[in-house]
C-alpha cells in the first residue's frame, strides 16, 4: 500500500547520508534479533551508532566496511542499554518479518557523509 503523498519540502527535511560500517556486534539484549553498528560518516558528522534488525539477511562479516544509507537527523533512541543515533535504510525481503530487511548500499563507493537523494 502506498502511503499518502508528501510535498518535496517534507522530504527535504530528511538528512540521508552515506556512511561506512566500522564495527558490528551482536545485540543479545534487543527484543528482536539485531546488531549494534558503529558507522563512520566522515569528519563533518563523525561516528554514529545504530541498532539494526538485519541479522537474517546479512552477517557481521558482510556488513563490516559496507557503505550504507542512513537518516542522520532523527532524535536519538535508547534501545535497552544502547543508544541508536541514526536509522539505517533498506527494504524488507518480502517476508514481512522486521528482522529480514536488507541494507541500502551505493553500487559505487561514495565519499563518507555524502548526501543521498
Amino acid at each position: 500500500m502506498i502511503k499518502p503523498k508528501i510535498r518535496y519540502e517534507d522530504f527535504a527535511k530528511i538528512d540521508i547520508r552515506i556512511g561506512r560500517i566500522i564495527k558490528v556486534e551482536d545485540f543479545p539484549g534487543a527484543h528482536k534479533p539485531a546488531y549494534k553498528l558503529w558507522i563512520d560518516f566522515g569528519p563533518e558528522i563523525g561516528v554514529k551508532t545504530s541498532s539494526a534488525q538485519i541479522v537474517k539477511n546479512q552477517t557481521k562479516e558482510e556488513l563490516l566496511k559496507q557503505e550504507v544509507a542512513c537518516v542522520v537527523n532523527f532524535p536519538e533512541k535508547q534501545i535497552g542499554p544502547f543508544k541508536s543515533e541514526v536509522l539505517v535504510l533498506g527494504p524488507d525481503d518480502g517476508t514481512n518479518d522486521e528482522s529480514n530487511w536488507i541494507i541500502l548500499s551505493p553500487i559505487k563507493e561514495a565519499p563518507l557523509g555524502s548526501v543521498a537523494r
